[in-house]
């Protein structure tokens, strides 16, 4: 008897509907799976018979054949187990088909029919979600073919899931929403299908965003113009480097920005959240996203170009893609891989990698606060009047030129840090709090918002482009005037010249005055420590 259930297979961040229509027939026993499935669904055949086994169900005398449609899509991972075995219900009249052809039943089973949490389990319900019928229209993406993209009403998931399960469930309302349901065993699932016992909602309690987890900026004694760069960052999304000798702060910096960048707003979280999901990453991290905490990444100067960018075989996301509407701090700049730094100049100007394999093409955001923090010659001490500098003039020129100059184009903001005496550490009056610096940099955001309401099309100062940079970060005379001499002096870029005009734009939304004056140019050129005339 033939039976059909449903899963989905995830390219990138994007779910692609799967039909598993299974036969079985009484033969000599076998468990054939088709359909262009790697290692991992292969093995289903096992960890199937054995959950089915503990339910009562005997495939000892059975040929059992299942095909994983589109043929031509790759399967991998362990999410398919349940379709399977829903389909093998269905095949042997154990559960009603008809119960089966509106459900998509994702999960890994325990050869004990427990379910297992599954990778991934974001992006399936958002892609199920616009498969599902609202209001009695099908809703679902016409771009798939009919034979395979079905209209999903139900979904079932471990409740392991449950707390992004419920994520998407808040957001389902109305007629025709999609139900979503969790649970433990292989059993109950068998029950809820037959009507016998319904299963439970998702639930989950939001974590109050709280700043009792993230350092303080008020730790941070001196540095006032580093402080300052923090906070313009944090206002517009904008790159930021900071320079200069071990000790003096660039690290701490860093890990204090989170504290006073503004909190994830409901649509940022669901793409953070994705991300997450698919990479797999700890539950404390994803908890911090729901309760509106912007993501924190610090990969070492040692990582590979796949694991910052990402990549891989099927394609997983790196640390830019992780960090996605939070912060990627690169500590020793130079010292990563030159191919790595290469690697980043597109999804910081794109804002998406595109991993591109033979077959298939995946996705994956990319739109972190980059800061970069460096020393300024391989010792650390050059331009330090405490110790002295061992390094030649070559040497440092060879150190610098390890950044490429497109690659300090994409760095809005560059900061030169003095050292601080050790006396200012105890007696130095403590600045303003992270608090307190917040507040500013989302009212600042809270007017950028604003213009896009107005027809900005950019999320943040930072990627203003195009007609909307020219709208919206017109000068007065006196500060053209100033920027124009400016550029013909440093050599600025035509990114550079742009970089210019958003921060000045940020700091006019810092000011809250609408035009960008004079004094914004002349700040947001200050910040630009690292252009050079051309020789």
């Amino acid at each position: 008897m033939l039976a059909t259930a449903h899963a989905s297979a995830l390219v990138g961040l994007d779910a692609h509907a799967v039909r598993v229509e299974v036969d079985v027939a009484t033969s000599i026993p076998s468990f054939e799976l088709v359909g262009l499935a790697e290692t991992a669904v292969r093995e289903s055949r096992v960890r199937v018979k054995s959950a089915l086994f503990q339910i009562g169900v005997d495939l000892a005398e059975r040929r059992v054949v299942v095909n994983l449609a589109p043929a031509d899509l790759r399967k991998h991972g362990s999410g398919f187990d349940l379709a399977i075995a829903g389909g093998v219900l269905g095949a042997l009249g154990r559960v009603p088909r008809e119960a089966l052809e509106e459900t998509l039943l994702l999960g890994e089973l325990a050869l004990d029919g427990t379910l297992h949490p599954l990778r991934g389990t974001l992006p399936h319900l958002l892609g199920a979600r616009k498969r599902t019928r609202k209001n009695g229209q099908d809703t679902r993406d016409k771009s798939e073919e009919d034979s395979v993209s079905t209209a999903i009403k139900r979904v079932i998931v471990p409740r392991s899931n449950g707390a992004e399960a419920a994520l998407v469930a808040a957001l389902e309302f109305g007629p025709g929403a999609l139900e979503i349901r969790v649970a433990d065993h292989l059993a109950e699932v068998a029950d809820a299908l037959n009507e016998r016992r319904p299963l439970d909602a998702p639930s989950y309690v939001q974590p109050a965003r709280t700043s009792s987890g993230l350092d303080e900026l008020a730790d941070v004694r001196g540095q006032t113009l580093a402080r300052r760069a923090l906070e313009v960052a944090a206002a517009g999304g904008h790159n930021l480097l900071l320079l200069g000798p071990p000790g003096v702060g660039k690290t701490m910096l860093a890990r204090r920005l989170p504290g006073i960048l503004p909190p994830l707003d409901d649509e940022e979280r669901l793409s953070v959240l994705a991300v997450q999901s698919v990479a797999g990453v700890a539950r404390a991290d994803a908890a911090a996203v729901l309760a509106g905490t912007r993501p924190f990444r610090a990969p070492h100067h040692t990582v590979s170009d796949v694991a910052l960018v990402g990549g891989g075989d099927p394609p997983r996301p790196g640390e830019v893609s992780l960090a996605h509407h939070g912060v990627l701090f690169l500590d020793e700049l130079p010292e990563f891989r030159r191919s790595a730094l290469e690697a980043l100049r597109q999804p910081l100007e794109d804002g998406i990698v595109t991993v591109s394999r033979a077959s298939a093409k995946a996705t994956f955001p990319a739109s972190p606060l980059v800061v970069a923090a460096m020393n300024p010659c391989p010792c650390g001490y050059a331009g330090d009047g405490s110790r002295r500098c061992a390094c030649s003039p070559e040497r440092v020129r060879a150190y610098r030129a390890r950044m490429s100059g497109p690659l300090v184009d994409r760095l809005d903001l560059h900061v030169v840090l003095p050292p601080v005496e050790v006396g200012a550490l105890y007696t130095g009056e403590r600045g303003e709090t992270s608090e307190v610096v917040r507040a500013r940099a989302i009212a600042a955001r809270e007017a950028q918002a604003e213009r896009r309401r107005h027809g900005a099309h950019a999320s943040c100062n930072a990627r203003l482009q195009g007609a909307d940079l020219e709208r919206f970060s017109a000068l007065d005379e006196a500060g053209a005037s100033l920027l124009s001499r400016a550029a013909q002096r440093l050599g600025l870029s035509a990114r550079a010249f742009g970089k210019v005009l958003r921060v000045g734009r940020t700091l006019a939304d810092l000011d809250g005055v609408d035009a960008v004056l004079a004094r914004h140019v002349a700040e947001a050129l200050s910040f630009r420590v690292l252009d050079r005339s051309p020789t």
